[in-house]
């Protein structure tokens, strides 16, 4: 970071794509500490609009007051939504290709590209936003 608080010129070129995306994995092995970790960066990073979480709530969950376990993120940013879906401890990843809220194209992608590519975009975003460059820092700074 400058003394400017902006990103140095090394963090917006694809190989900040790689660090961010390997800080968005930290935590993938445990699928429900990473989709918490994830919504919580991507709520400081994004508009509100822009994040959707779907939950589980079991009756457990409804009597302790928990909010219950997230079973989809999607992700919508400029022409793109980026979807998480988690079943039965398995994360499924699709990016789809979006103009005027009509779906052009969708693909199945493995949880690694589907973090390179919320990464990407994250990156993007940033650019042009202070709001999502200063998550960013924290993210990538782990604080």
């Amino acid at each position: 970071m400058t003394d400017h608080g902006e990103l140095e010129p090394a963090a917006q070129d694809p190989g900040s794509i790689d660090l961010l995306a390997a800080a968005l994995r930290r935590d993938a092995a445990d699928l429900e500490v990473y989709t918490q970790v994830l919504t919580g960066a991507l709520a400081d990073a994004l508009p509100a609009d822009a994040v959707v979480v779907e939950r589980k709530r079991s009756m457990a969950d409804r009597m302790a007051g928990r909010p219950g376990r997230i079973e989809r993120l999607d992700v919508s940013m400029d022409d793109q939504r980026l979807s998480l879906t988690v079943t039965q401890g398995r994360a499924a990843g699709e990016v789809c290709r979006v103009v005027r809220g009509v779906v052009l194209s969708r693909r199945s992608v493995p949880l690694d590209e589907w973090t390179r590519e919320l990464a990407a975009a994250v990156t993007a975003r940033a650019r042009s936003d202070a709001r999502a460059r200063a998550a960013l820092e924290r993210l990538l700074l782990g604080g």
